[in-house]
């Protein structure tokens, strides 16, 4: 059975790092065949990643909008879209990759969304794990992409604020009863100790805890030259972190999938 991890929460707050830094501790520990989904509209966990993407599922979806005639004659849409969506998807030696990207105009993403939440669907059976970054605010919860997560990592700021915007997406997950099946809030960009009245409003939130992801210079610093954060070292603050919060929920979640199966 596939064991998919997701990413979740304000922007700004480190999400896709940390799905850089998850994937990473997933390959050091030979935790593979693994597929990598940026579901944010903004595609940026290529760049963390230092992987270049040439398609993403919004320009398949541009390209047939503006000519349906470039449809293979003898292929109906949806074999020609999971084709396409094939070609899309970035394969290395560790990993693969696939984006949701943008979709040219204004207006609901619906479209873009339902054909990666399909092809997630299909390809699942051929990953042992899937990592889902996913776009600021609470837009994917509700068109319900992450319906099929096992461990959603709702990653918060250091605010009050952006504390109860964490408890918002952990509350919608129960509202909308999606089959979720345990979610954790992370408290980032925190310097040194996190401070005791944040700890204490997040108990009062009722959602569990998963740990704190800290400021590490060597983010901007891998950031600036282009670095991949699979490069991190074993000792970076921020990979510790991350490795401390999966020792955590990864061995219990990979319990609950093999019960499951």
């Amino acid at each position: 059975m596939t064991l998919s991890l997701a990413i979740a929460g304000k922007g700004g707050t480190g999400k896709t790092t940390f799905s850089g830094l998850m994937l990473k501790y997933l390959l050091s520990r030979d935790m593979t065949p693994i597929l990598a989904v940026d579901a944010d509209a903004n595609t940026n966990l290529n760049e963390v990643l230092a992987l270049p993407i040439e398609l993403t599922i919004g320009d398949i979806r541009n390209e047939i909008l503006r000519d349906m005639g470039m449809i293979p004659s003898g292929m109906d849409k949806e074999s020609y879209i999971e084709y396409r969506v094939q070609e899309a998807l970035v394969e290395t030696k560790d990993f693969d990759l696939v984006a949701m990207g943008k979709p040219e105009g204004t207006g609901c993403y619906c479209y873009v969304n339902d054909i990666l939440k399909r092809y997630i669907e299909v390809l699942s059976k051929n990953y042992a794990y899937i990592v889902m970054d996913n776009e600021a605010g609470l837009e994917h919860i509700s068109r319900g992409l992450t319906s099929f997560v096992d461990m959603l990592f709702v990653l918060t700021d250091p605010s009050p604020r952006g504390i109860i915007t964490a408890a918002r997406v952990a509350g919608m997950v129960d509202e909308m009863r999606l089959p979720i099946k345990r979610v954790a809030l992370v408290l980032s960009r925190v310097m040194g100790e996190p401070r005791p009245t944040l700890l204490e409003k997040i108990e009062a939130t009722g959602c569990e805890f998963a740990g704190v992801f800290p400021t590490d210079e060597l983010v901007t610093e891998f950031d600036l030259e282009g670095k991949s954060v699979l490069e991190f070292p074993e000792d970076a603050v921020a990979y510790r972190a991350v490795a401390t919060i999966l020792d955590k929920y990864v061995d219990a979640a990979r319990g609950t999938v093999s019960g499951a199966a």
